[in-house]
């Protein structure tokens, strides 16, 4: 064999030894697409002037939704980094903290401003603009540090999805996050999926 077959040879088997070994993030992303769609799905038909069911019983359930998909999500990290030393393991738990850490600093700002005296029906596409924001930054983030262009387009979408939902005012921003949301989520599980076959 030539020195670039060689290489092309161990190419080939260490993609195809990280595809068998590796976590496969497409039933994460696809449990984060339904529950974009759903919870917020819920949120916009229960908001006047649909209102098709009281919206407490759909802020309850979208609650309830993210809190399962962070709970999978914790657990879907903390497995994908056994057996991983090194470096590697320290790049992992910082980029998992720093969601934690970053979100926890959105919470701060924003319920500040909602002290202040922001007015009520901003209050809505300030959490969900600043909290796009921040999560496509955060995939951006990801897409830099384990070279994947498709974790760091679907930041580039997360955060055009966050201005779109700004500018589209409420209740609309709530349709916005739904559809485009939660549908560039399930794209990208469905793209990771036929990858990984």
């Amino acid at each position: 064999m030539t020195p670039e077959e060689s290489l092309a040879l161990i190419a080939t088997q260490a993609e195809r030894t990280r595809r068998e070994i590796g976590p496969n993030p497409a039933v994460l992303l696809g449990i984060w697409g339904l529950v974009w769609l759903f919870g917020f799905g819920l949120i916009y038909v229960s908001a006047p002037p649909t209102a098709l069911m009281p919206l407490w019983v759909a802020a309850v359930l979208t609650v309830v939704g993210f809190a399962g998909a962070m709970t999978y999500s914790a657990i879907y990290g903390i497995r994908s980094s056994r057996g991983v030393h090194g470096p590697s393991r320290l790049v992992g738990a910082m980029y998992g903290w720093s969601w934690m850490i970053a979100f926890g600093g959105l919470t701060v700002v924003n319920t500040a401003l909602i002290r202040l005296g922001i007015d009520a029906d901003l209050v809505p596409l300030l959490w969900s603009g600043t909290a796009l924001m921040l999560t496509g930054l955060m995939y951006l983030a990801g897409g830099m540090l384990w070279q994947s262009k498709l974790q760091y387009g679907l930041g580039v979408w997360i955060i055009a999805c966050g201005a779109a939902s700004v500018l589209a005012g409420g209740p609309y921003n709530f349709l916005v996050l739904s559809v485009a949301g939660g549908g560039g989520f399930l794209v990208a599980s469905l793209v990771f999926l036929v990858r990984a076959r």
